[in-house]
């Protein structure tokens, strides 16, 4: 018997080493005929090669060996190609596998059986149902346990074919080759195993397998599908049959009937009813529904970590279970579908195993929307195309302007306090949240918060025209040109009403200091100082702008996310419902304070903690030593004139020092809106390759038409706008 054993793995190895040196000639025969060029003669086959009589024994089913995954390792190797993006070169290696399986059936009757029992030899049940699939962990637990594999990798066994996997597809690119090799390639390749006499008991026993993972996944399935995170998403849940549950039901009857056909087929009985997954499907389809009913709830309920990973986990359970019932199908174009979605499911999963930005991605994808959608809301309201909206946002910045001219004032008044460095940053901080916050309440503009808020709604913009065709790319240019044109004005009347008032109030204040306390509100070294920390080029100012330029950017996804949390954890009925507000208010005051507080929480929030990081920002570098502070354009402005009054008049120091502040205001808005967008297209998961043209066309339309980026449309330019965008 071990001499039968050892004489069936020495003919399947050897079949296999066929499979290989036939590949690889036909391989370089391609590279020869590609060439047109002399080659070396191909590689002669071996003597020990087995004979088409040994090779059908093999098939037959005497391989009971050990079967060892090098050769098929080797033969990976073999259809990788040099580039993963390399079309050319995948389909040649294919094609010569192919042509092998072609030009020798028997061959390829050896490689299905030669998998199979490869396969039987590992535990595939954690394959099927757990890889590809989230864990039950939270979100924390699992952050932790990927670090520590970066520092320290888990454990790999030699009997699972989870590992096996791993073993074969090593490289970070095998999914994207997979995924590039054409559907013809695919068929050709499954047609050479149509007539190949499969081992029963093999394939049994891969499909018992696949059996018990469709009931896990089913039973895991269910459970999340009863989680109270979703039933609070979606009430409806409960309310009627759920199928979640049903699903599990169909899913058991499934189960059942296969068991019974495996029963009679193993005692030649006839089989009366085929096994039928389709009720089980359309149970699946009604999971896949509320799934996404729950996703669509989330723009206007909130969303949060825990809710996004029962949705991630029910998505990848339905599309796992999907693909089984494929593979346990007796219709040959399921089955092969099936194979390569599993395939290539598997291979993407092995490239994120371990991917620590894959699971902070996977797992905040729908509350970064949920972030950049409230933005995308509160940014429409900062982009104006006419004039009445144009004025509107000019005296609004005029009066955030006011405020800011007190508050640089506060800071150059505490800086003269002796405190120590975190009371410092405390008191700063304090300083510019609660003017921020002040400037809110009072419907008040600070110019560059807008950035922000308007790069999500372009990103929403560019969203609504993905996919329109070729023919409709010129008209998704148009549309967003004119947005970037109805943005910079904005931002320019937003700006200009900021400077415009605070520079001249801070000049105002520091002639009142003067007068009352016959003093300079600033001493020379420190209007000096002042005026060298926003110099353009002798100082740090245009980094120090891109600090401010990400925090604003930071301040942007704080409000969004405490506008998530407002409606999530439902702050406004709560306040409403708040026993000693209910003594302490009138019905009608208290509406006004849950209202306003459920609809403002987000901005509230963004502008106080934005203010803390301006004022924190320059204690962290003297604390750390390293060049952190902040320069801001309206408080840079402000500091300008009551700096320049200090100091006797100097034409040219007053010119670089303005230019300064320009630039600080430029970086500003840059870095901001950059980060945002950024941010906001990934959250929506769309791309954009058009920036060239794009910036083609801003420049053009600033070039022909100037004044639309600084000036409001005349009635005239409005209609056209209005038709464009």
């Amino acid at each position: 018997m071990k001499i039968a054993r050892r004489r069936a793995t020495t003919l399947s190895e050897s079949a296999m080493r066929t499979i290989l040196l036939k590949m690889q000639q036909e391989i370089e025969l391609g590279d020869t005929i590609a060439d047109e060029v002399g080659a070396d003669p191909a590689k002669p086959l071996p003597d020990d090669l087995p004979t088409p009589l040994e090779q059908q024994q093999v098939i037959q089913g005497n391989d009971d060996a050990q079967s060892q995954p090098n050769l098929l390792i080797d033969l990976i190797n073999q259809l990788r190609p040099v580039s993963s993006r390399n079309v050319m070169d995948i389909g040649k290696r294919l094609d010569a596998l192919i042509t092998v399986l072609t030009d020798e059936p028997t061959l390829a009757g050896v490689l299905v059986n030669y998998l199979l029992t490869l396969i039987t030899r590992y535990r595939q049940l954690a394959l099927f149902s757990e890889n590809g699939i989230s864990d039950h962990q939270g979100f924390v637990s699992s952050l932790v346990q990927r670090l520590s594999w970066r520092v320290l990798p888990p454990v790999r066994t030699e009997n699972n074919l989870q590992d096996l996997f791993g073993l074969l597809f090593h490289h970070e690119t095998d999914w994207r080759w997979l995924d590039n090799i054409p559907d013809e390639h695919w068929k050709r390749l499954f047609a050479c195993f149509e007539d190949v006499a499969v081992r029963q008991d093999l394939l049994a026993q891969a499909q018992q397998e696949m059996l018990e993972a469709v009931m896990l996944t089913s039973y895991r399935l269910t459970a999340v599908g009863m989680e109270p995170e979703l039933l609070r998403a979606s009430p409806d849940i409960e309310s009627f049959s759920s199928p979640f549950l049903v699903q599990n039901r169909e899913v058991i009857e499934f189960l059942e009937t296969y068991r019974e056909k495996f029963r009679l087929t193993d005692n030649g009985e006839p089989v009366d009813r085929m096994p039928d997954s389709g009720p089980a499907e359309v149970m699946l389809e009604q999971c896949h529904d509320i799934m996404l009913k729950v996703r669509r709830a989330t723009r206007t309920h909130g969303v949060s970590i825990t809710l996004t990973q029962h949705l991630l986990r029910i998505e990848q359970s339905i599309n796992r279970m999907l693909i089984l019932f494929g593979l346990l199908s007796a219709n040959p174009q399921s089955i092969q579908k099936s194979m390569v979605d599993l395939l290539l499911a598997i291979t993407q999963t092995q490239r994120h195993e371990s991917s620590i930005r894959a699971l902070i991605s996977n797992n905040t994808r729908l509350l970064s929307l949920q972030i950049t959608e409230n933005a995308s809301r509160t940014g429409e309201h900062y982009v104006t195309d006419d004039k009445k909206g144009y004025l509107g946002m000019w005296r609004s910045a005029m009066g955030g302007g006011l405020v800011i001219a007190f508050l640089a004032t506060f800071k150059v008044l505490m800086g003269k306090l002796a405190m120590a460095p975190m009371l410092q940053a405390l008191a700063n901080g304090l300083n510019y949240g609660l003017g921020f916050m002040f400037i809110h309440v009072l419907h008040f503009t600070v110019a560059t918060k807008q950035p922000a808020m308007t790069a999500a709604a372009m990103a929403a913009t560019v969203q609504q025209n993905q996919g329109r065709g070729a023919r409709k790319q010129q008209a998704q240019l148009n549309e967003l040109t004119q947005l970037i044109v109805n943005i910079f004005r904005t931002q320019f009347a937003a700006i200009l009403g900021n400077i415009s008032i605070a520079m001249p109030v801070g000049l105002l204040i520091a002639w009142v200091w003067l007068q009352v306390g016959d003093h300079h509100l600033m001493s020379h070294d420190k209007a000096m100082y002042i005026l060298q920390g926003i110099h353009p080029f002798k100082s740090l100012a245009l980094m120090y702008a891109a600090i401010a330029g990400v925090c604003l950017f930071l301040a942007g996804l704080i409000a969004g996310y405490y506008d998530n949390m407002a409606v999530y954890n439902r702050i406004g009925d709560r306040i409403r419902q708040h026993p000693r507000l209910i003594r302490l208010l009138k019905p009608r005051r208290l509406e006004k304070v849950a209202t306003y507080i459920e609809n403002n929480l987000g901005a509230l929030a963004g502008n106080f903690w934005f203010g803390m990081m301006l004022g924190s920002m320059p204690v962290i570098g003297y604390i750390t030593g390293l060049p952190l502070d902040i320069r801001h354009i309206a408080f840079s402005s402000a500091n300008l004139t009551q700096a320049l009054f200090a100091l006797p008049f100097d034409l040219g120091l007053m010119l670089i020092s303005f230019l300064g502040v320009l630039m600080i205001g430029m970086v500003n808005l840059l870095v901001s809106f950059s980060l945002a967008l950024t941010v906001a297209l990934r959250a929506r998961q769309v791309s954009f390759t058009q920036w060239l043209p794009l910036a083609s066309a801003v420049l053009g339309r600033f070039i022909s038409q100037p004044s639309q980026f600084f000036l409001p449309p005349k009635p005239a330019d409005h209609k056209q706008e209005s038709i464009t965008f």
